[in-house]
């Protein structure tokens, strides 16, 4: 063992066997701590101050749907998390005697590199936080987007999926959605066409049809509100269309559609009113026509 090699253990052995050394270690200990502590208290603090801000949402009028401010309850509930771990975690390096005002300069040179070559990914994630803050749609919605349509599975920052009702999932970039069409706002309308034949009478159809839709609302909960007869649609060559629209709650038209046309064809039926039928003109191999 050389000189150098035996001074150097006799430093580390005096440094620590210094007074000083140890209550500068302990203070160190004791001030990272104190600022974990204040960390834990400030992110709880402030968790509390997002939770109480929507609840007090939820018992205005200004509230419509709670599953928006759920998801920006736990979006601001990260970032706030974040920012106050990175905070203190800056102050912890200072602690140690680490330059921290270095360390930044070179995290920004670094993150404005990466920012360049990540444009697609911010403009998805900044779309994203649109989506969700403006409610242009929720996770359950019906939507279409483009050429996909379907129901929203999931809504993240940077993607949004989609199951369309034959079991594809679709997964957008949040950045791709410009334009999108919810069907899930707003009542739906069903529209119900009854063919006729020319030789019923129009007028007692149209009664049938009436006293029948009158009682609808009590048998379907989907609906809003009594279906309306409008009258007549079309004049085809072989029937006289009778146009029926009802109010249902977003999404139900189809089934309610399905529902009301099935009724209205036994009724017809029960009260003898025919539906046009095709009718084939046979001519026997070699007459003339």
């Amino acid at each position: 063992m050389d000189i150098s090699e035996r001074s150097f253990k006799k430093n580390i052995i005096d440094k620590f066997q210094n007074e000083d050394t140890w209550l500068h270690l302990g203070e160190n200990v004791l001030k990272i701590i104190v600022i974990i502590i204040i960390a834990k208290i400030l992110i709880r603090i402030g968790k509390a101050a997002i939770h109480n801000f929507f609840k007090l949402r939820n018992l205005t009028p200004l509230n419509k749907t709670g599953r928006r401010e759920e998801t920006l309850a736990k979006l601001l509930d990260n970032a706030l998390t974040y920012v106050v771990y990175f905070i203190a975690f800056m102050m912890v390096l200072s602690v140690f005697g680490i330059d921290v005002k270095a360390l930044i300069a070179g995290a920004g040179v670094v993150g404005l590199a990466v920012g360049f070559g990540a444009q697609s990914l911010v403009k998805d994630v900044i779309s994203g936080f649109f989506i969700i803050f403006e409610d242009q749609f929720s996770v359950g919605d019906h939507i279409r987007v483009g050429e996909f349509e379907g129901n929203v599975e999931t809504i993240g920052l940077r993607t949004t999926k989609l199951k369309s009702w034959t079991g594809e999932l679709h997964i957008l970039p949040n950045g791709n959605i410009t334009e999108v069409t919810n069907f899930s706002v707003n009542n739906s309308i069903a529209v119900i066409d009854i063919a006729i034949a020319y030789g019923e009478d129009i007028d007692k159809a149209q009664r049938v049809i009436e006293d029948a839709l009158t009682t609808m609302t009590s048998r379907y909960e989907e609906l809003v509100e009594t279906p309306q007869l409008l009258g007549i649609q079309t004049m085809g060559q072989a029937e006289v269309v009778l146009r029926v629209i009802a109010e249902t709650l977003p999404m139900q038209h189809s089934a309610v559609a399905r529902m009301i046309r099935k009724d209205l064809k036994v009724l017809l039926d029960d009260h003898g009113i025919k539906v046009p039928t095709p009718k084939y003109v046979m001519y026997p191999e070699g007459q003339p026509k």
